[in-house]
């Protein structure tokens, strides 16, 4: 695995002799890659291809839902149910265990949402997404109703009683998001600003002291993107020439150098050390030295 601007032990997190798998390679814009630890199955998104995949090893690659309303980030909840942020179709939804469509979030304050991008699910069942406007004006990946609704992008929390409140509006453009291990944090990036900042995870679920983390420099191609953290609580984001591994404390550790424009990348296997990366065009696979943070379910 090639990178660069690594600290020493960074071959730690990343072994050297690791090399990249190539899971696909035909996409047309490679999205939401999520692993489900109960099946051994691996998701992720086509946006312009309007297809969610998955993929599993010996088996190989099966549509989940098409057409899938161009679809973006994927997470599972605690239920084991693939919740989708549902990018050109301005909504959350979730695809229950029978393969119904169920809507969990739509509009805020009687306003449709911009186009939710990424998703993330807390251990009480409290679902977070970002809502930029992106898909209001890319070409390919918006839905039927282009307009812009809300006057801002904001940051918002679905709560276990499926209300919804808004923790976070100040965001130039937010994208990817990430607990801590503890959940006392939670990571938020601005593809716009490449950068990424934290917040303090309160009780009620809202967020206080949001501070700079990291910046994302470089003049390769890739902005900030697709997020996780590892078990130790080092963050890993999508940035200028692939993957920019940070501290805890927001100190650069290294870079991944991906072919391709990165745009998001997920944890899975078993072992939780193999990390997918999706670009617009492939998905890709890597082990990695320790475990990300797994998505998990109740017994």
């Amino acid at each position: 695995m090639e990178t660069d601007k690594a600290v020493p032990g960074f071959e730690r997190l990343v072994p050297r002799e690791s090399q990249l798998e190539v899971i696909a390679g035909d996409l047309m814009f490679g999205e939401g890659p999520v692993y489900n630890s109960r099946t051994g199955e691996f998701f992720w998104v086509d946006i312009i291809g309007d297809t969610i995949w998955k993929w599993q090893r010996g088996v190989g690659r099966e549509v989940v839902v098409r057409p899938s309303y161009k679809a973006d980030g994927l997470t599972f909840d605690r239920q084991g149910r693939l919740v989708v942020a549902g990018w050109a179709w301005r909504r959350v939804w979730r695809r229950e265990h029978d393969g119904s469509i169920k809507t969990l979030c739509a509009e805020w304050k009687g306003m449709p949402l911009n186009s939710p991008n990424d998703i993330v699910c807390k251990s009480d069942g409290a679902i977070y997404f970002t809502d930029p406007s992106g898909a209001l004006n890319n070409v390919e990946m918006h839905g039927e109703d282009v307009q812009r609704y809300l006057d801002f992008h904001g940051v918002f929390r679905i709560g276990a009683d499926g209300k919804t409140s808004l923790v976070v509006e100040d965001f130039t453009y937010p994208n990817g998001l990430a607990f801590s291990p503890d959940e006392s944090l939670l990571y938020i990036n601005d593809t716009r600003e490449n950068l990424i900042k934290v917040y303090e995870v309160q009780g009620d679920g809202s967020l206080k002291n949001g501070r700079l983390f990291a910046k994302l420099e470089g003049p390769e191609a890739g902005v900030a993107d697709g997020m996780k953290v590892d078990v130790e609580g080092n963050v890993y984001c999508t940035g200028p020439a692939g993957i920019h591994v940070f501290a805890p404390d927001g100190g650069l550790l290294g870079r991944l150098l991906i072919p391709g424009h990165t745009t998001n990348l997920g944890f899975g296997d078993a072992d939780w050390q193999s990390l997918y990366i999706t670009t617009y065009t492939s998905l890709f696979r890597v082990q990695m030295g320790i475990a990300g943070l797994p998505v998990t379910f109740d017994d």
